[in-house]
């Protein structure tokens, strides 16, 4: 049964075309993701089908008897309701009798409750009731008397996307909605939309999402939109056997063209019936050999700055907002590559503890020691600012005209945001025509100008495409610096971390040794374990032991035969060591791995890092002396 017809839909803005006579339907259950680079009309497209957006021509029609819910990015929310005020805001009967029975039970009214306890129960709606208890506890959303306005960005994301959900909708539109949830909270919306009886259209970039959920994949490329009917593995292969198709079909196209070409040069001005269908088939080759194949990719050319021997120490550090304690104690000491990534529920500290590293907010207690050669790059979760005025290549001509690369070279600040997809049609654009992608694509160009040697990155792949978020990774895979990710994406996390700083509230902070794909198999054998009463396996960051006050020796002036037999054969054990941890980190990388070759290579890869870290100990203390 169709629920949604599409027809010969054309958008434009200006004398830019953003969509042109696309075509496509939507059938009941069928759960459907759009997926585009940046600035391709995704959010565009929604809000035209939803009759918020004016579109050029053709037809959008929706079943009529069905019931439509629709989470936009932007939170579209009245200020002054309360939390359940807002979420119990639609014309659903059911809905209404329950926000009604809630508002009685809050005035203590006895006969009022008795009277809505009767609308309830006539109804059935009591399993309403449970659904949405259950969806606000999931959502973090439990002080449902919190007004709108008080809330965080985060906190109003989690209300709209619980508006939704609550609505009991036939067909549910969600535009970009993981943003602001946590990894537990992203989980139990993928178990919850794969299960449910909905249809769906969404605009996600979260490749695991897309996997998962969805049973049909759309493309916007190229002004015109494609139909994959797989989940995110087969799109990404059907993508791949198109492209390759169409190129094909263009080179021959193009072949033709020129012998055709040199026919019509030669023929005089009067042609027969027979020379006149040569003529039409020639403009339709011509068409196809014009066609323009896309093969821009975003390059990342940046250079990073020189590292030294000393990166980062966090010493005893402790932090605290009243009673809500975020580090008790902490100690570490960052290592050369090194990947970390930042895990735990909103509210434990995550982005407190990139601000305290970078000197925006102050340690209570202890210190950080920052190494004189590191290069921080910063990369939050706030929306790139500029004024009203500013047009994209002014953004970067403000950092610098001409940016160094490797070996002496150098790019203009023209060039540098062509690397970047942004075309020459687009460098006098003002910043604020840009979709929110666009501007995190920028945001992300201008931290890494300042050639970095330590990138701390929060929230990375919000609002990026799937297209940017590979040559991201890339990048990063190559980076010769140290790398700390705070990321809900967990496609992202898997590829990009070693070990991870799990924050699970009150200063408590464990150290996995692994990525986030390790990380839920240990929690997951954790809670198994705690049925069982067996202490967890997640260990807390190891804290240094207190110094032990040595007997002064004579000072060492050079090394004995025998050390100097271990200094020599430390480089050679350091560098097996060093490979043998970049092949564990390939196998945990692996979304198809096995849980149990997944757990056995984040033991080794434990006791591989542990021992690098001794031999490199070891090797400095002897090189003192070498």
């Amino acid at each position: 049964m169709n629920y949604l017809s599409i027809e010969e839909l054309t958008k434009t803005f200006g004398d830019r075309t953003i969509f042109e006579d696309i075509t496509f339907g939507i059938d009941q259950g069928q759960k459907t993701a759009i997926v585009a680079k940046n600035g391709s009309g995704k959010t565009t497209l929604l809000r035209c089908l939803i009759g918020q957006e004016h579109y050029d021509s053709g037809r959008v029609v929706f079943r009529n008897d069905i019931r439509i819910a629709f989470m936009e990015q932007a939170e579209n929310l009245e200020g002054d309701h309360t939390i359940l005020e807002e979420v119990f805001s639609h014309d659903l009967p059911e809905l209404k009798a329950v926000r009604d029975y809630n508002q009685a039970m809050a005035a203590e009214d006895e006969d009022l409750i008795a009277q809505t306890f009767e609308a309830v129960t006539e109804m059935n709606a009591w399993g309403m009731e449970t659904k949405v208890s259950q969806i606000l506890d999931v959502l973090k959303l439990a002080d449902t008397s919190q007004k709108i306005r008080q809330l965080s960005g985060g906190q109003k994301k989690r209300v709209a996307l619980a508006k939704v959900l609550i609505a009991d909708a036939d067909f549910l539109i969600l535009d970009e909605p993981t943003n602001h949830l946590d990894l537990d909270m992203i989980e139990w919306l993928e178990d919850y939309l794969k299960n449910c009886s909905a249809t769906i259209l969404m605009v996600t970039h979260d490749r695991y999402f897309l996997e998962v959920v969805c049973d049909t994949i759309f493309e916007i490329d190229n002004e015109t939109i494609y139909k994959y009917k797989g989940n995110f593995s087969y799109y990404l292969e059907k993508k791949a056997q198109r492209e390759e198709e169409h190129a094909v079909t263009v080179g021959k196209a193009k072949s033709k063209f020129k012998k055709e070409l040199e026919w019509m040069r030669r023929q005089p001005k009067a042609r027969g019936t027979k020379q006149k269908a040569r003529i039409d088939s020639f403009h339709d080759v011509k068409k196809v050999a014009k066609q323009r194949l896309d093969t821009d990719e975003m390059e990342i050319p940046i250079k990073m700055e020189r590292l030294g021997t000393k990166i980062l120490e966090l010493h005893k550090v402790g932090k605290s907002f009243g009673d809500k304690v975020i580090l008790d104690n902490f100690s570490y000491t960052f290592k050369r590559r090194e990947r970390l990534g930042i895990v735990g529920n909103n509210g434990t500290g995550k982005s407190t503890m990139l601000n305290m590293i970078l000197d925006v907010v102050p340690a209570d207690k202890g210190k950080i020691v920052t190494g004189e050669t590191v290069v921080f790059g910063y990369y939050d979760q706030k929306m790139l600012e500029v004024a009203d005025d500013v047009k994209v290549i002014d953004v970067i001509r403000d950092i610098a005209e001409f940016i160094p690369l490797e070996k002496g070279r150098q790019l203009s600040a023209a060039q540098l945001l062509e690397k970047f997809l942004f075309s020459r049609d687009m460098h006098y654009n003002f910043v604020r025509k840009l979709s929110g992608g666009e501007k995190r694509r920028l945001k992300l160009l201008t931290v890494l100008m300042k050639n970095p040697n330590f990138l701390i990155l929060d929230e990375p792949t919000n609002d990026l495409d799937i297209f940017a978020l590979a040559v991201l990774e890339d990048y990063l895979q190559g980076f010769q610096g140290c790398l700390i990710v705070v990321s809900h994406d967990r496609y992202f996390m898997d590829k990009m971390v070693d070990h991870l700083f799990v924050f699970n509230g009150d200063g408590n902070v464990k150290d996995l040794i692994g990525n986030y794909t390790t990380y839920r198999a240990m929690k997951l054998q954790d809670n198994k374990n705690a049925k069982k009463g067996i202490a967890p396996k997640l260990r807390e960051v190891e804290k240094p032991a207190p110094a032990q006050k040595k007997e002064k020796k004579e000072e060492k002036r050079k090394l004995s035969y025998k050390e100097q037999q271990e200094f020599d054969s430390l480089e050679g054990i350091l560098e097996k060591l060093e490979e043998e941890k970049e092949e564990l980190t390939v196998i945990l990388s692996n979304p198809e791995a096995e849980n149990d070759d997944l757990m056995k290579a984040g033991q080794r890869l434990s006791a591989v890092v542990e021992e690098i870290e001794t031999k490199t100990n070891r090797w400095l203390e002897l090189a003192e002396f070498a």
